[in-house]
């Protein structure tokens, strides 16, 4: 592979930027070499998608995403509230780190694994938030609540 100005601005946008989406990609790559078109961008992340230097991954609901880790089978974990995405290290250490029951003949060389959750700073923000009880109004600013005792249950 030639090496090319938007080459290398984009490997180092990606190297600098884990799991950076297509846009965040382009403003780094604006900010290092000026004027670069969207298609230029997309083709130098295609083209070193196929050579193996830049990985891409899509979880379900996301927008692609790009890394230069690979070859080594980690995974990823994404928080299921502000979509932050952190790596995650095979816990067998080999690939595939997962044997599927029926392999309908084919030579499994990769699993791809993503993790599902809340990160740390989603899960301080939750337990800082008040809980309201679904059943229970919201008392609004100025008024006074008045809550009516419907008696004992039948």
């Amino acid at each position: 592979m030639r090496v090319t100005r938007p080459r290398v601005a984009v490997l180092t946008a990606v190297q600098d930027h884990p799991h950076a989406t297509t846009d965040s990609i382009i403003g780094a790559v604006r900010a290092d070499l000026g004027a670069v078109s969207h298609q230029a961008v997309y083709d130098v992340l295609r083209a070193l998608t196929a050579v193996g230097l830049v990985r891409c991954i899509q979880p379900k609901g996301s927008v692609a995403r790009y890394e230069t880790r690979g070859g080594d089978n980690h995974h990823h974990v994404v928080c299921r509230s502000c979509g932050a995405i952190a790596d995650v290290d095979c816990a067998v250490g080999y690939a595939p780190c997962l044997t599927a029951d029926d392999d309908s003949e084919y030579e499994i060389d990769e699993a791809e694994v993503i993790f599902w959750g809340r990160c740390s700073a989603c899960r301080t923000t939750a337990r800082a938030r008040p809980q309201v009880n679904a059943g229970t109004p919201r008392p609004r600013p100025g008024r006074r609540q008045v809550i009516l005792d419907p008696g004992p249950a039948s």
